[in-house]
């Protein structure tokens, strides 16, 4: 304790007059000094014997909170939900072995999003390292494809470098998560401590290329001549900050914005110009204006399958200008005629200075016309039938929080029709998991979420599939004491499966019924209220009554269960080959006798 206050009091700053002096510290402290320069205020982790020496450090440093989760995997999630909601780095620690192997599918989820993490694992003592010592695993070889970055630290003196290197790498270019791998010695060994006003090595960055003038050009010669603009926006409008400058292009084109499912919320919904979400389950109208417009602007997207279908048909009529930060994504799925790297803020702003003003009224109502004949029944209209719909769940949920809460989703029907039922006015205001789709991803991200210095509403949207992954971290939520509100779209499926299985596999449900305990009782059994809704006039009072609760609070709501995610884009068609929402029927079929057979067979 006597050394961890002198440790304190000389990271506080130098004695006036007395002159810099060199000390030692332990690597493991020289861990958390480097931390705390770099801005972090939390960390979530597990501890274990190859990490203790950092653990036990960790009580020299105060102003970081440390969030005991439950599962190595939480940790990972959580790290990840407070990257995604703050912007900033999330930072999570393990032990080695199966503590590190545990933040595999966490690592993952962030690489294909881009999200900055950092992972700090410990490892056996460097003279083991090889010998199949106990806990010993090759972190960094197994999580090589899904990292930007790698280090495997033997000596103290090497962890403050590390560390100042790792929030470089996670942070510049496209973002994405960095593992640091300490030896045990490493950090019980001594290196010098470097007085708080002595500058800090700053870590090495790529140089900025500056954009290309020929490029700039080739897109704003043909966005001044389109008859039909469309823009396609992704997660890189919310990362780069540039959601006024596309509001100030969609001004000056008047084209309309369609969007990837990580790209909701950087345009706003309730813009007259806003399309939606595209893809496999983006509304009919907003496809079919993609595979008409005549000049496609893709901004901070990476034209994956769920967005294009079959690549050889996607926007066959467009010439397409690709805006992207990592040059390796032109042209791997999609070839454009002019692709255009850089940041997306600093590209609009250079193309809107040579931009022309032009009115698109004939496309913008050719669109409405598709917009009317295609757009979706508005569910809060439908009368009730006595049933209740996921999808009746996600808008009476828009409507009961205006619009305004912080959703966080996790995979399945119900991450679908979050995108289609909750309009998204603002960035950063729907987590979820895009590119790996991880079931179990939302509670712990939630978690993370909360964290941040946002007063967000906040509410988790997830299954009762990818809700029993990742339970354990209720007691995390307990723990912390966190306002979350979770919403299980409970229908005794795997939801998305079973959707596919009904379409394409001829009704064979294999392995899709799904049991489950009684998620009332498991809330409560955790100290969590808990409600259990079943009709959809119980919805709006249910989420009034977890709104008005302090603390967590666990809403179960069993939903039909042969419900479908409606249109459809089937896998290997292109976006004009659609499965569309019946006209004659609600959002899903009426199966009365399964849903009451459904709502008596669960605990």
């Amino acid at each position: 304790m006597t050394r961890n206050l002198q440790l304190s009091r000389l990271f506080d700053g130098p004695t006036p007059n007395a002159a810099p002096r060199p000390q030692t510290i332990t690597g493991a402290h020289a861990l958390w000094m480097e931390l705390v320069r770099q801005g972090v205020d939390t960390v979530f982790g597990y501890p274990g014997g190859a990490i203790m020496p950092v653990y036990d450090a960790m009580t020299a440093f105060p102003s970081i909170h440390h969030v005991l989760v439950r599962h190595e995997q939480g940790a990972s999630h959580m790290a990840d939900g407070y990257a995604r909601a703050s912007g900033q780095v999330g930072v999570m620690l393990a032990t080695s072995g199966p503590g590190a192997t545990n933040l595999v599918t966490g690592l993952a989820t962030a690489m294909l999003d881009s999200i900055p993490l950092v992972a700090i694992t410990g490892q056996v003592p460097s003279h083991l390292l090889g010998t199949d010592g106990f806990q010993e695993t090759d972190i960094s070889g197994v999580t090589l494809p899904i990292t930007k970055h790698n280090f495997l630290i033997t000596r103290a003196e090497d962890v403050a470098p590390a560390v100042r290197d790792a929030f470089a790498i996670a942070t510049s270019g496209r973002p994405g998560p960095v593992l640091i791998d300490i030896c045990k010695d490493a950090q019980l060994g001594e290196c010098e401590l470097l007085p708080s006003d002595q500058k800090i090595r700053p870590p090495h960055r790529q140089p900025n290329p500056g954009l290309d003038p020929a490029q700039l050009a080739e897109a704003i010669a043909l966005l001044n001549h389109a008859e039909r603009p469309l823009i396609l926006a992704g997660q890189g409008i919310i990362k780069a900050g540039a959601s006024a400058e596309l509001l100030d292009l969609v001004a000056r084109i008047d084209a309309p914005v369609a969007h990837t499912l990580l790209g909701l919320g950087g345009f706003p919904a309730s813009h007259p110009r806003c399309l939606g979400m595209a893809g496999m389950h983006g509304e009919a109208f907003v496809n079919q204006a993609i595979q008409t417009c005549d000049v496609l602007l893709a901004i901070g997207m990476r034209f994956d399958d769920r967005i294009t279908g079959d690549v050889s048909r996607f926007a066959p009529n467009a010439k397409k200008i690709h805006v992207e930060l990592d040059p390796s994504e032109f042209h791997k799925n999609v070839r454009v005629e002019v692709p255009v790297l850089g940041d997306a803020r600093e590209v609009l702003q250079a193309i809107l200075a040579e931009l022309e003003q032009r009115s698109r009224s004939d496309w913008n109502a050719t669109i409405d016309g598709l917009r009317s004949d295609t757009k979706q029944r508005d569910i809060l209209e439908q009368p009730d039938n006595g049933l209740l719909y996921g999808a009746q769940v996600i808008a009476d949920l828009w409507t009961s929080t205006k619009g305004s809460a912080l959703i966080v989703t996790d995979v399945g029907q119900h991450q679908m029709w979050e995108a289609q039922y909750y309009p998204h006015e603002h960035p950063r205001t729907l987590l979820t998991s895009g590119g790996l789709g991880t079931m179990g991803f939302a509670l712990p991200a939630a978690i993370g979420a909360a964290f941040t210095e946002r007063e967000d509403e906040i509410w988790v949207i997830c299954g009762d599939g990818g809700f029993q992954m990742t339970a354990c971290e209720l007691s995390t939520a307990v723990q912390e004491n966190l306002n979350i509100n979770i919403a299980i779209i409970n229908n005794g499926y795997l939801g998305m499966v079973r959707q596919w299985q009904e379409l394409f596999y001829e009704q064979r449900y294999t392995a899709t019924p799904i049991g489950q305990p009684d998620f009332c009782l498991l809330a409560q059994a955790h100290g969590i209220h808990a409600q259990r809704v079943t009709e959809r006039s119980q919805v709006a009072e249910a989420i009034a009554a977890a709104q008005a609760h302090d603390g967590p609070s666990v809403i179960d709501f069993r939903v039909v269960p042969e419900d479908i995610v409606y249109p459809m884009v089937p896998a290997g068609g292109d976006l004009s080959t659609m499965i569309r929402r019946p006209e004659n029927a609600p959002t899903a079929p009426d199966t009365a006798t399964d849903n009451a057979a459904h709502q008596g067979g669960d605990a």
